[in-house]
């Protein structure tokens, strides 16, 4: 009995010690994952005509009426113990919308190149614990939401998301500093070039996090300088903007189990640049364009199945911003405010997000009712699915 007690207590000592072993391999295996999301939603304005006339909210992804697409996303990533990369695929409107700037590399085809499909194309190193270095394409490190509908409480989205930036190409190098705070500092093309640099100019990045609190910045000139051998039609004029600075704040707080509020706030500006009327280059000293905004994000969980979240923002333009708006006073100003309301309600992994959107705007012009007149306000209604996988 001792030589059975002693033989069984050895193997069952060899096949927990195997497991274990085999544990710690499968932890340090690298992993391969695929996900992704589709979504599609139906839309229609309350307080304006939804035919041909129909207008919508200056932003994106969410503006046609009737029963709309939204996109397919892929993603592929592979993670190491060092070493990974994200291919992030988007294939639809919603996608077309987020990679606007990307179908550059074949601009004999109508259609655009491949690149219209890659919304993210990066391979990354963790130098140590503290240093991550980033290469390739990435979505922006600014504003509150992102270009995928499943991390966004609400479907449609903010302006200040809508008219800042989307993704960028370059470098970038994630510094853990302490235990709460993160820094990050990157050296990107032009905002949203991101399949080659045609400019020559780099716009640089900034991050710093506390504790759910990040502060962004970036700066750099987005159109390059104007080349003197190009042609210029008698009487036009070519036009090259100054540099863009962006300072950006996000910040998120579980009040509850059940309660969240976030914040977003940000200011873009672009000042100076030159002008070419075929004969001499000048400089222009005048002040800048841009946009500025502020957010609030309330949002409460019922149950696990169903949440209610709305978001209050306040958008403004100053010398034709970027043309968000459309309508503008005599100086070139206006402002919105978007007030949406939306609910949540799960089934698995698919989402059903009903939702009641109003802008108001400054100006008498911003949108019209349903007699064709202009009119300050718009109401409208969506109610879109998103599944994730």
């Amino acid at each position: 009995m001792k030589k059975y007690y002693l033989l069984l207590t050895t193997i069952t000592f060899l096949v927990f010690n195997q497991l274990n072993a085999q544990d710690l391999v499968e932890e340090e295996e690298p992993k391969l994952s695929i996900s992704g999301s589709v979504d599609a939603y139906f839309r229609t304005n309350l307080s304006s005509p939804n035919n041909e006339d129909a207008t919508a909210p200056g932003s994106s992804f969410a503006n046609n009426s009737g029963f709309a697409l939204g996109m397919v996303n892929l993603i592929t990533s592979y993670e190491g113990k060092k070493v990974g990369f994200v291919a992030d695929l988007v294939f639809g409107p919603r996608g077309e919308d987020a990679v606007f700037g990307s179908p550059l590399y074949n601009p004999n085809n109508p259609f655009g190149g491949s690149s219209q499909i890659v919304n993210q194309l990066y391979a990354y190193w963790n130098v140590s614990d503290k240093v991550t270095l980033t290469l390739g394409n990435f979505n922006t490190y600014l504003g509150y939401e992102v270009i995928s509908p499943t991390a966004n409480f609400n479907y449609s989205t903010s302006y200040m998301f809508s008219y800042g930036p989307f993704s960028h190409t370059g470098i970038k190098a994630d510094f853990q500093l302490a235990e709460n705070v993160t820094g990050m500092l990157s050296i990107m093309n032009p905002t949203d070039f991101t399949e080659f640099n045609p400019f020559g100019t780099y716009t640089y990045g900034a991050q710093l996090g506390f504790g759910g609190v990040y502060l962004n910045f970036l700066y750099g000139d987005q159109d390059g300088n104007i080349n003197e051998n190009v042609e210029v039609p008698a009487g036009e004029t070519v036009f090259s903007s100054g540099s863009t600075f962006q300072a950006d704040l996000t910040a998120g707080w579980d009040l509850s189990d059940k309660l969240f509020f976030g914040v977003n706030g940000t200011y873009i500006t672009t000042g100076g640049g030159e002008v070419f009327d075929g004969t001499s280059i000048a400089d222009i000293d005048t002040d800048g364009f841009g946009f500025y905004g502020a957010a609030g994000y309330l949002q409460y969980s019922f149950t696990d199945a169903f949440a209610l979240g709305t978001r209050i923002e306040y958008f403004g333009e100053f010398n034709g911003g970027a043309g968000a708006i459309g309508a503008y006073n005599d100086e070139g100003d206006a402002s919105i405010v978007d007030f949406t309301i939306s609910a949540q309600y799960k089934i698995e992994g698919l989402t059903i997000i009903p939702e009641f959107r109003l802008d108001a705007g400054s100006e008498p012009d911003t949108f019209y009712n349903r007699d064709l007149a202009n009119s300050k306000n718009l109401t409208s209604f969506l109610l879109a699915v998103v599944y994730a996988f």
